[in-house]
């Protein structure tokens, strides 16, 4: 008999609790979320272990339906989480500007112009307006944003 073995025979349902703990510590270690699914079902395990008398066999095969199980709803679980979160302009900074309204410190000249917007100087295009119109943001062109007078 292997040490493994002797092992694994000498704490009897703990080892299920023991390799629970060690899914979840690489869980910490690896990223996304596939060891923490593997480690809770395992935990199940030593309790189902701990309460009922039965069989290795049937331990490993409620390990494995346990997995899987844990494993499709956590995913399904975590997108949605994920599609919930998050903001979808973050990389697309502009796009938050977009409706809002702003008053020209400069005027626009030839279709072009800047945009004192909070902290930033925007470039902006848009028809050509004296100093001091009323602009709304309408669209994002690239790095610019495209403004029209407000009525």
């Amino acid at each position: 008999m292997s040490l493994i073995e002797s092992t694994i025979a000498a704490l009897g349902p703990w080892s299920w609790f023991v390799l629970g703990l060690i899914l979840l510590g690489l869980e910490i270690l690896a990223p996304g979320t596939i060891f923490l699914w593997f480690g809770l079902s395992a935990l199940v395990v030593g309790v189902v272990a701990l309460t009922l008398g039965l069989s290795w066999q049937v331990h490993v095969a409620l390990f494995l339906v346990l997995s899987l199980v844990s494993l499709l709803i956590g995913r399904r679980m975590m997108v949605r989480m994920a599609s919930e979160k998050g903001d979808p302009g973050l990389n697309k900074r502009g796009s938050r500007y977009i409706g809002r309204e702003f008053t020209l410190a400069t005027p626009l000249n030839e279709g072009a112009g800047n945009l004192s917007i909070d902290d930033t100087i925007w470039r902006i295009t848009g028809p050509d307006l004296p100093a001091g119109t009323k602009v709304r943001v309408e669209a994002i062109d690239g790095a610019r944003l495209v403004v029209s007078p407000v009525d």
